[in-house]
């Protein structure tokens, strides 16, 4: 077979293009492709839900690829071991009540397991804004991370969603907009952006369910995007609450998608 360049470029602009035109109005839109948005997505997805993730970087996963100080092994505690079962994830006993499982392993079938659910992931985009309407938020506002790293002056698109969820991590880039163009309280006890504090893994797992919840009428917060949010501490390199609040996030909008509210 002779391979020609020009079908090989065709093929990848309008499958991208009907992927992305298909995508601009979906059910749920998150933003950061860590092990919260992942497992978020998949759930999603498996009941029903039309699901578009957008990721700025190139690489998916978020810091879990890393392990811990860049040795790819990651820690899970009991109540989160069924999620990484349900994914195919192998993982092994260190201690009682501890396990580990390989980061790459356990990114790569988070990432494989979402998109086979039917969720459509973008990476290399960035939420730069959000729609909002009579107080709250309908959509996001992306561009090219590219256009961004650049500052070049480009225009966005929109994404039209009945809910958004923050998992961008430490950073939570979602609400920091909010924070910052829509004059309106987030749902915190200061009205603001509250911040993470140091590093607790014992509370701060269990305050990352706790604080995986509305942050503003629309939007949703999940992993550490929760913690930072609403003002906890960090866990480090324990990954059980983020994949919890992955799941407890699509839970709670599947339940409200369901009773239309």
């Amino acid at each position: 077979m002779k391979l020609d360049e020009i079908i090989i470029s065709r093929a990848i602009i309008d499958r991208y293009m009907k992927k992305l035109s298909d995508y601009l109005d979906v059910d749920v839109a998150i933003v950061g492709a860590g092990p919260a948005g992942l497992v978020a997505a998949r759930d999603l997805a498996l009941a029903g839900r039309k699901v578009a993730l957008f990721e700025r970087k190139l690489s998916v996963g978020g810091g879990m690829w890393g392990g811990g100080m860049m040795m790819n092994e990651i820690v899970i505690q009991d109540e989160a071991k069924r999620i990484l079962d349900d994914f195919g994830v192998r993982t092994e006993q260190f201690a009682p009540g501890y396990y580990t499982a390989d980061s790459v392993e356990t990114v790569s079938s988070l990432v494989s397991k979402a998109c086979q659910a039917g969720a459509k992931i973008f990476n290399l985009v960035s939420a730069e804004d959000v729609m909002v309407r009579d107080n709250r938020v309908i959509g996001l506002v992306i561009n090219w991370t590219a256009v961004e790293m650049a500052h070049l002056h480009v225009d966005p698109l929109a994404v039209r969603a009945k809910f958004v969820i923050d998992s961008t991590g430490h950073d939570t880039e979602v609400i920091k907009v909010i924070q910052r163009k829509v004059d309106a309280k987030l749902l915190t006890s200061t009205g603001s952006i509250i911040g993470e504090k140091s590093l607790w893994a014992d509370v701060a797992e269990q305050s990352t369910m706790e604080n995986t919840k509305e942050a503003f009428p629309g939007v949703y917060v999940a992993g550490m995007a929760a913690n930072a949010t609403f003002g906890a501490f960090r866990m480090g390199p324990i990954f059980g609450g983020m994949l919890l609040s992955g799941e407890k996030v699509a839970k709670e909008i599947d339940k409200r998608l369901t009773a239309g509210i």
